[in-house]
């Protein structure tokens, strides 16, 4: 009988942990993914340029960096959500907050200050 008891006892304790065990260890990896895909979403970076505006559209922004042999076109991807500040036609001079993902830049703010000709009027 004492055996018995024993038997019973070692048992018991040893399916509570067990069993504990098991509801807990499903939780565990889909706590990891969730931090994980807020990573990812975390690692577009913003930047930022200037230059001056060559053409601008509704969807799409074309601005110069540097001048003569230097000279160097940058496109970025316009849309709903970028803001703009000032008045951003050909020859302003613009400043880009921007986010790249993959080989697209995407605006995110900009901001033009009046076009060169116009600053040198008296």
């Amino acid at each position: 009988m004492r055996n018995i008891t024993k038997a019973l006892a070692i048992a018991a304790m040893l399916a509570f942990p067990v069993a504990s065990f098991a509801q807990t260890a499903p939780a565990a990896p889909a706590t990891k993914t969730a931090k994980s895909e807020k990573t990812t979403t975390k690692k577009v970076a913003s930047k930022t340029t200037s230059g001056t505006v060559k053409s601008v559209s509704d969807s799409q922004l074309v601005i110069t960096k540097g001048s003569g042999k230097s000279a160097k076109d940058e496109t970025f991807a316009v849309n709903a959500s970028t803001t703009k500040t000032g008045t951003i036609e050909a020859g302003s001079h613009v400043s880009v907050h921007y986010t790249t993902e993959g080989s697209t830049m995407t605006a995110t703010a900009i901001s033009a200050s009046a076009p060169k000709s116009s600053t040198k009027k008296k």
